[in-house]
């Protein structure tokens, strides 16, 4: 018996992968209608510091990960007293802190953007004017986009400070970007490391919008320092699972660190239906200690994130989506995650094209995106 702390798409992807491995898994997540809990051998509704509750999903399992990395530091703790835990408390609590993040990238030796620290509102008196335009980000619970507000100068920066509630929180300076790339690595506890194909991503709204895989506007340069910057974070950290590392690629090529991920990644969804390992299986490997291979990407692929605003009209009825016009393209793999309410700028599912060229795929990804709704010229 395997467990996940979480129950969300991520949380069900890995139940899938770990229940075609021949392992049963226990998730712990307080919603009843969870979407990893409603195909897991057992749901354990239960908060997830609750004690008694952790001592029931400790005892239950032998190995224990997570699907987010917000779950509290506290929770892992007290669970690898009775299971293997990966990744342990240490690195997931590194990464849902923007200020410890970027502090654990310089020490590496992996740039990041220029950013101050603010952690309370004296702070502010010392942020200098090279920082401006910027991004004013939470340092904590910030994702898609969310918790975040762009100032471009000092005013701004106090009205963005307050309406995020004056919370601990990180400026970074606004960077002139080329393109983003994400490297989703595996980390064994023996230190052996192996990664997805470099991803090439392209957002809307603050939100994943589009993986292309391979990462072809990269250089061979560009994406093998990901990936060795990737690596090099994961053995500075110690880490054991899946990681996810994005990079900003910048207009003269250099590579800064935007953010990072303890767990397998939505830019790594592809891998499902593009590679022979997925970043599922990944997690699966290094958390029961089996041997990690280096995925092969056997088919270039487009994926296209679904999000609740496709399930209304533009007079904005319900509507379903027209599945049946989707899935007669060549290549389409759809993965809806169980999500009973579409809410705009919800994660309801991915779309995955296949093809024997990245070409051929974008234009059946193309073709895809028009039939949502979507512009069929995708974001780059």
């Amino acid at each position: 018996m395997l467990g996940v702390v979480g129950g969300g798409q991520l949380g069900r992807m890995f139940v899938h992968a770990a229940q075609r491995a021949g392992y049963a898994v226990t998730v712990l997540d307080p919603d009843a209608d969870s979407p990893a809990g409603r195909v897991a051998d057992v749901h354990l509704r239960a908060d997830y510091l609750d004690p008694a509750a952790l001592a029931e999903f400790g005892a239950r399992c032998a190995a224990v990960t997570t699907e987010f990395e917000n779950v509290p530091a506290a929770a892992l703790d007290a669970l690898a007293s009775h299971a293997v835990v990966a990744p342990a408390a240490a690195s997931v609590s590194v990464c849902q802190d923007r200020a410890r993040e970027k502090a654990a990238f310089t020490a590496c030796g992996i740039a990041c953007a220029a950013h101050a620290v603010i952690d309370a509102a004296a702070d502010l008196d010392d942020i200098g004017g090279g920082l401006f335009p910027g991004i004013l980000k939470t340092s904590r619970l910030g994702y898609d986009g969310k918790g975040q507000r762009r100032v471009a100068d000092r005013a701004a920066l106090t009205v963005a400070y307050e309406e995020l509630g004056r919370v601990a929180c990180v400026l970074e300076q606004q960077v002139a970007l080329a393109s983003e790339l994400s490297v989703v690595v595996a980390r064994g506890v023996d230190g052996h490391v192996v990664q997805l194909p470099v991803q090439a991503n392209a957002h809307r709204d603050g939100i994943l919008a589009v993986t292309r895989v391979p990462a072809a506007a990269a250089t061979e340069a560009q994406r093998s320092r990901a990936v060795a910057l990737a690596s090099r974070l994961a053995d500075d950290l110690g880490y054991v699972g899946v990681l996810c590392v994005e990079f900003f690629v910048l207009d003269d090529g250099s590579l800064v660190a935007n953010e990072m991920a303890p767990r397998p990644h939505n830019s790594g969804h592809h891998s499902i239906d593009s590679c022979d390992v997925s970043q599922f299986d990944l997690q699966l490997r290094t958390l029961v200690g089996a041997p990690l291979v280096a995925p092969r990407l056997h088919s270039p692929a487009v994926m296209l994130n679904l999000l609740g605003d496709l399930w209304r009209a533009d007079d904005g009825a319900a509507r379903e989506p027209d599945w049946a016009r989707v899935l007669a393209l060549p290549g389409a793999a759809l993965h809806l995650y169980g999500k009973r309410e579409p809410r705009a700028g919800r994660k309801m599912g991915h779309l995955t094209v296949t093809a024997p060229t990245l070409d051929a795929a974008e234009v059946v990804a193309g073709e895809a995106a028009a039939i949502l709704g979507l512009a069929r010229e995708l974001p780059r």
